[in-house]
C-alpha cells in the first residue's frame, strides 16, 4: 500500500491525493468527490506516511497498521468507523495487539478505519510485494567472451 502522496488536511473531510506543488502551497484532489483544492503552506497538512500509532514499545507507522488491516480483511473492506467504541477497540486489538490504549483514543481508531475504507473503495489498498518472477520470465545475462586483440609484432630493421 503506497501512502506517499496521500494527505489529511486539517479542517477538511476525507483524504486528498497530492497533485502539484506550487510556490504558495499545492493542489490536491479529494478522494471523496474528485474535486481539486488549493492548499496554502499555512494549512495544517499531514502526509499519511508520517503518521504513527502509539504502542507500548514504540510507534508503528500508519502504513504498517493499514497493511495489518488489509491482511486481516484480505484487502477487503474493514468494519465501519461508526461502530460502538467497544467493538472498535476489540477490532483494533486484533489488528495491532500492542497498541497503547491510554494514548490511542476511539476517535483515532475511527479515523484510521474511515481512512482505510476510503482508500480501499478507491482501489488503493494493494499488496506491497513486487510480483514474483517465474522461471520462464527470469532474466539471465550471458556474457559473450570477446576475443583478445592480437598484439602487433614489432618489425625488425
Amino acid at each position: 500500500m503506497n501512502l506517499e502522496k496521500i494527505l489529511a488536511i486539517s479542517g477538511k473531510p476525507g483524504l486528498y491525493a497530492l497533485k502539484v506543488q506550487t510556490r504558495t502551497g499545492f493542489v490536491a484532489e479529494s478522494l471523496l468527490d474528485g474535486k481539486k483544492v488549493t492548499v496554502s503552506l499555512k494549512s495544517n497538512v499531514s502526509l499519511l506516511t508520517e503518521i504513527s500509532v502509539y504502542t507500548y514499545d514504540a510507534e508503528k507507522p500508519l502504513a504498517e497498521v493499514m497493511s495489518n488491516i488489509a491482511k486481516k480483511e484480505n484487502n477487503g473492506k474493514a468494519i465501519s468507523h461508526k461502530e460502538d467504541n467497544a467493538t472498535l477497540n476489540a477490532y483494533f486489538r486484533e489488528v495491532l495487539p500492542e497498541y497503547d490504549e491510554e494514548r490511542v483514543y476511539a476517535s483515532d481508531i475511527k479515523k484510521i478505519l474511515n481512512w482505510y475504507n476510503m482508500l480501499q473503495e478507491r482501489g488503493l489498498v494493494t499488496d506491497d510485494a513486487p510480483p514474483a518472477i517465474g522461471k520462464e520470465e527470469s532474466v539471465t545475462e550471458e556474457v559473450a567472451a570477446e576475443p583478445k586483440p592480437k598484439k602487433a609484432k614489432a618489425k625488425k630493421e
